[in-house]
């Protein structure tokens, strides 16, 4: 029989906790600064990286070949190059979204298709919105200040770490939107249907699922487990889906494009609805792949043999 140490596990639960909230401390010390600074801290980051630390080169290197077997090593290493760039920027840029202001996001993002969703959603009693890891989705939040729908932002929350739970909260529904995890998604969704009130679920839905996942299909020349929340619902509920699109026009600066994916998923298998969904994203990954979250290990998981692949 294990005793287990009460005095000991206490006391890595303070450190840990600790930690947190010193670390948390440190990027709302670094959400005040400049974006100049921002940026030159950016580059050090990325020199840094490039030198000494090289985060997770290896992960990002096999992801990258597997996606793009027909190119170069060169060409492969330029856009892997191209990616940590961006990704430093990307990562200093959430944290800033901490601090930024009204005037401050309006110079630095617009959008298009934002109000013609919003229209068909108040017509459909609702909508879905499909992000994915592409560019910066997280400054997409700013959408909710000009909508005049409630959106419900779907987030996982950090695990164990309340102190970066509460950072990112505050980050991503400062302008008016309800962040919810993704176990309430649906009941916040039919909730909003039941009272016969307009709402629209915005999420990415690309997010690695678990291994005893239903849904298995191929996502950028590999097998890949997805969530089937996001599509169920869809045919639940019958709103129309929409696709996000983020293009880097400049540096700290963004256009995002909201296109309708699907009109009437109630007519569509849940397939069906992820294969349209991902054929859109290997579109603007293919045509922008430095901006993909290539670190991410997207493909850990191996399909079980007892799931069957979904053509």
């Amino acid at each position: 029989m294990t005793i287990k140490n009460s005095t000991t596990d206490n006391n890595s639960t303070f450190f840990s906790n600790l930690g947190n909230h010193i670390i948390v401390l440190i990027l709302k010390g670094v959400a005040l600064l400049p974006f100049r600074i921002i940026y030159s801290l950016s580059d050090f980051l990325f020199f840094l990286n490039k030198h000494l630390i090289k985060y997770r080169y290896r992960v990002t290197k096999e992801n990258l070949k597997a996606a793009f077997p027909e190119k170069t090593e060169d060409e492969l290493r330029e856009i892997k190059t191209k990616f940590y760039r961006h990704f430093f920027d990307f990562s200093l840029e959430s944290v800033k979204l901490y601090n930024m202001r009204n005037e401050a996001m309006k110079e630095r993002i617009t959008f298009k298709g934002l109000h013609e969703m919003g229209e068909l959603a108040q017509e459909r009693k609702g909508a879905i919105i499909l992000a994915f890891h592409h560019n910066n989705w997280e400054w997409c939040t700013y959408a909710q200040s000009q909508l005049n729908l409630p959106v419900l932002m779907v987030y996982n929350p950090p695990r164990h770490n309340k102190p970066m739970e509460n950072f990112l909260l505050k980050s991503r529904g400062k302008w008016g939107g309800e962040v919810i995890r993704t176990n309430w998604a649906a009941r916040y969704a039919l909730k909003y249907k039941q009272n016969k009130k307009a709402a629209i679920l915005w999420l990415a839905a690309d997010q690695r699922a678990l291994a005893r996942s239903e849904f298995w299909t191929r996502f950028l020349n590999r097998e890949a487990a997805f969530f089937s929340g996001p599509m169920l619902l869809a045919k639940k509920l019958n709103h129309p889906v929409f696709f996000q699109q983020v293009k880097k026009v400049a540096r700290g600066k963004y256009e995002v494009t909201i296109s309708t994916l699907i009109i009437d998923p109630s007519k569509l298998s849940t397939a069906e609805i992820l294969r349209i969904y991902i054929q859109k994203m290997e579109e603007v990954i293919k045509s922008e792949p430095e901006y993909y979250l290539w670190s991410h290990k997207r493909w850990k998981h191996k399909r079980p043999a007892n799931i069957p692949l979904v053509e």
